[in-house]
């Protein structure tokens, strides 16, 4: 109980502002480290290549009735009768057997349902055979790519309008980069590529836009009212507005990863439970991924996207020469943040309370000139002539 308390204290000071890490100051050491993962996702795709299932490539599964064969007793057995094509064998819970052959004819699959038939020992009627063409793999491969665009783009036309420009491309650069890492993974590691995948990526790519738009937000209140103050640079009201979140955002990336990776090593790994691994893999590494871009690349490029702007960049010179300033008179630095929070503060509640046209003219009445009270020049002087 007590480290929990510790750690709901932390979240509390990171939000007040009170402790904070410096992500966005920081932020060259992680575009280094995202460049170095991206380079290794991209080298296990040119080198591996996507293991396409027969929804995308064509192909055949072939199912048996319950067999005393195991995997690897069915992989031995049926090499070489595939056509030259790798197959992929799984366990079914009914003691059957899955033997799935990519980027197959129609005619080649009657051959190869022959032949396990023939190997296995059962007859071929017994053996149930779906058959998918390459013809449809390929406008299933179009569709689902064409749908992966089509989210991309109302992604950017959303966040540029509830937000602005600069933000919408950096959430886009985050999406492209966890899209890259979660695909290089599954080159590297060979899972098949399958409608259960494609379902997986849309699902973190909604989720990692969900974990950026919330530290958006936060970053669009923050820095409101920001060239009204002279204590703080956009960068480091960034680097605040990111600390304020950072607790929440870890706190729903670990759930959401603990379901995610009971169906991954527990359902997939231990219970054998292969099906499960397309849609598993791309949950548990698209919402790391998307939980360390949210953190460490869309907050860190919007600061730089602003730090270019010519009103941010006079902002940066006034705090700069007002900084050094306060250090010629020796002012504590500690007071100096306390007041900047306050300033901040103050700025953002006056903007808030400031009224409208309207509402001016609703509460005064007519606008005009304020009355003023009457001068008594007159008090207490005599009328007439001076004497």
């Amino acid at each position: 109980m007590s480290k929990l308390g510790n750690l709901g204290q932390l979240g509390h000071r990171l939000h007040r502002g009170e402790i904070a890490y410096d992500f966005v100051g920081k932020r060259r050491l992680w575009y280094g480290v995202s460049i170095l993962i991206t380079i290794v996702a991209i080298a296990g795709l040119a080198i591996n290549g996507l293991k396409l299932g027969i929804e995308f490539s064509g192909g055949a599964v072939f199912t048996t009735p319950k067999t005393s064969f195991s995997v690897t007793d069915v992989q031995n057995k049926i090499a070489g009768h595939t056509g030259g094509h790798v197959a992929t064998v799984q366990k079914l819970g009914n003691g059957g057997v899955r033997i799935q052959v990519s980027d197959i004819s129609t005619e080649e699959s009657k051959n190869i349902q022959q032949s396990v038939a023939t190997d296995l020992g059962l007859d071929s009627t017994k053996i149930d055979a779906q058959i998918v063409g390459p013809s449809w793999g390929e406008e299933i491969s179009k569709k689902a790519f064409t749908g992966l665009i089509i989210f991309m783009i109302l992604v950017v036309i959303y966040l540029a309008i509830a937000f602005e420009w600069r933000m919408a491309i950096a959430a886009l650069v985050a999406l492209i980069h966890d899209l890259t890492i979660t695909v290089g993974v599954y080159a590297i590691v060979g899972f098949e590529v399958t409608p259960g995948t494609v379902i997986g990526l849309l699902t973190i790519l909604g989720y990692s836009l969900y974990d950026t738009v919330v530290v958006f937000d936060g970053l669009k209140e923050t820095t409101r009212s920001i060239t009204k103050q002279t204590r703080f640079t956009y960068s480091e009201l960034a680097n605040r507005s990111l600390n304020q979140t950072l607790v929440r955002s870890i706190n729903t990336t670990v759930v959401a990863l603990l379901p995610v990776g009971a169906l991954l090593f527990i359902g997939g790994g231990i219970l054998g439970a292969g099906v499960l691994n397309d849609i598993a893999l791309a949950l548990f590494v698209g919402l790391t991924a998307g939980a360390y871009s949210s953190i460490f690349i869309a907050t860190p490029l919007v600061a730089d996207f602003k730090e270019r702007d010519p009103e941010i960049k006079a902002l940066k010179k006034r705090v700069l020469a007002k900084r050094k300033a306060d250090a010629a008179k020796g002012v504590d630095p500690a007071d100096e943040d306390r007041r900047a929070r306050e300033d901040v503060a103050a700025a953002e509640d006056a903007e808030d309370d400031e009224p409208e046209d309207g509402d001016r003219a609703a509460a005064g009445g007519v606008v005009g000139q304020r009355p003023q009270a009457a001068r008594n020049r007159g008090k207490n002087r005599p009328s007439g002539k001076r004497r």
